[in-house]
C-alpha cells in the first residue's frame, strides 16, 4: 500500500483535491467524519450526518495530516485557503488552513463550498500585514481577484504535513474529498486529510 506521503511536497499534489480541482472524471464527493474501523486496506468512517462509508486504501488514494496552527502563523504573503460565509458585515472565516510553502497555489481562487450552505472556500496569499492575535482581517489576493476576510477569534486555525497509514486509524477525525465507487457508499479513489494529536480538519 503506497496511498500514503511523508513529505509535504508530496502532500501538495494530493491536496489539489481538497481545494475541488479534482483529476477524477465525476465531481468529487466531500466526506466528513470519524475512524469507526479499519480492517487491513478497509476502512469505515462514520460521517457526521451519522451514515457508515466505506473505501479501500490503495495506490489511488492520497493522505496527508493536519495539525493546529494559531493566527500567528498567518503573516503578509502567506498562502491560506479558508472557508468563509459573506454576510452582511462582510466575510467570515469559518475555519483556515495554513499552507506550507511547497503548497503555495494550490487551488487559488474563490468559488463553492460545502462546508456550511452558502459557503465560499478562499485559497489566496494574505496581501496585508497581520497584526494582533485576538481576529484580524486579512486582504486575500489570487489570480483575477480579491477578497477581505474577517479571521474571528476561537475559528480553526491548521497547517498540513506528512501522514503515514498509521494515522489512519479508530477515532481518527477526516475530511475526505473522493470518487463514488460502483456500490453506494463506498469510494474507490481520493484524498483523505487526518487530525493529528486530536485535531478535526475543520474544512
Amino acid at each position: 500500500m503506497t496511498f500514503s506521503h511523508s513529505t509535504v511536497a508530496a502532500a501538495a499534489g494530493a491536496l489539489l483535491l481538497l481545494s475541488g480541482v479534482s483529476a477524477f472524471a465525476a465531481d468529487p464527493v466531500h466526506v466528513r467524519g470519524t475512524v469507526a474501523s479499519v480492517d487491513g486496506a478497509k476502512v469505515t468512517i462514520k460521517t457526521r450526518e451519522g451514515k457508515d462509508v466505506t473505501l479501500t486504501l490503495g495506490d489511488n488514494w492520497k493522505v496527508a495530516g493536519v495539525v493546529k496552527a494559531s493566527l500567528a502563523d498567518i503573516k503578509q504573503g502567506t498562502f491560506i485557503g479558508t472557508a468563509n460565509t459573506v454576510g452582511p458585515d462582510g466575510a467570515k472565516a469559518l475555519e483556515v488552513v495554513v499552507f506550507p510553502d511547497a503548497m503555495r497555489g494550490t487551488g487559488e481562487g474563490d468559488y463553492g463550498w460545502d462546508l456550511k450552505p452558502n459557503s465560499q472556500m478562499t485559497n489566496a496569499t494574505v496581501s496585508n500585514p497581520v497584526q494582533g492575535v485576538d481576529g484580524q482581517t486579512v486582504t486575500l489576493s489570487y489570480k483575477g481577484g480579491e477578497k477581505k476576510v474577517t479571521i474571528p477569534p476561537n475559528v480553526p486555525i491548521v497547517t498540513i504535513v506528512g501522514a503515514t497509514a498509521a494515522d489512519v486509524k479508530a477515532g481518527a477525525a477526516v475530511f475526505m474529498a473522493a470518487a463514488p465507487g460502483t456500490a453506494p457508499d463506498t469510494f474507490d479513489k481520493g484524498f483523505m486529510a487526518v487530525g493529528k494529536d486530536g485535531i478535526v480538519p475543520p474544512m
